[in-house]
């Protein structure tokens, strides 16, 4: 998938500049798709000159003008034929992942850090999808949200993107006490320091 498809995507909720476009991008489509704003807003030139989406310039007393994006009749039409081709299984580069499998020949300690680490930035992610996971449902039952809502698209993302965290909050805790059980006492002492 191409960054295009996931700001076409996004654009889906309605008009927004490169600023709230990189917002909703870190806080609603960072669950399956990663960019900078810098990469967002090549991105949208690029769309832009392609016909893909049509800016309009806002202009602002007290703060420099904006220029607001929204969809046009190509970019819905690139939307669909994308959601029309098959999607190729996920790949998975990950980093931190080389170091675990290489573990036993490198500084243990060292990994188990890297592996905190994850599990932290797992639980904060988990925390925020559950904060706007409940803004989104807004005192309904998740029936009752999926009733109403005009586009469940980003709902069901949530949850994937949800789930995954919760399989890393898993994994990094049953890593870690495999690496403790490991370590010598001293190593774990030093590291938790």
């Amino acid at each position: 998938m191409a960054l295009r498809d996931a700001v076409l995507a996004a654009l889906l909720d309605g008009e927004s500049s490169g600023y709230d476009l990189a917002k909703s991008f870190s806080a609603g489509v960072a669950n399956f798709w990663l960019a900078s704003p810098q990469q967002i807003y090549r991105e949208l030139e690029r769309m832009a000159d392609d016909g893909l989406i049509q800016a309009r310039l806002v202009e602002q007393e007290r703060r420099p003008n904006k220029r607001m994006f929204s969809l046009t009749e190509a970019g819905h039409a690139a939307l669909r034929e994308h959601t029309a081709t098959a999607s190729r299984p996920t790949v998975v580069r990950d980093e931190l992942m080389v170091k675990v499998y290489a573990v036993d020949d490198g500084d243990a300690g060292a990994v188990r850090d890297a592996i905190s680490g994850r599990l932290e930035a797992a639980r904060d992610k988990l925390a925020r999808y559950e904060r706007r996971r409940e803004r989104m449902l807004s005192g309904r039952t998740e029936a009752e949200y999926l009733a109403a809502t005009d586009r469940v698209g980003p709902y069901l993302t949530l949850l994937r993107g949800h789930a995954f965290e919760r399989e890393n909050v898993a994994w990094a805790e049953h890593a870690l006490a495999v690496l403790d059980a490991r370590l010598p006492q001293s190593s774990r002492t030093q590291r938790s320091r």
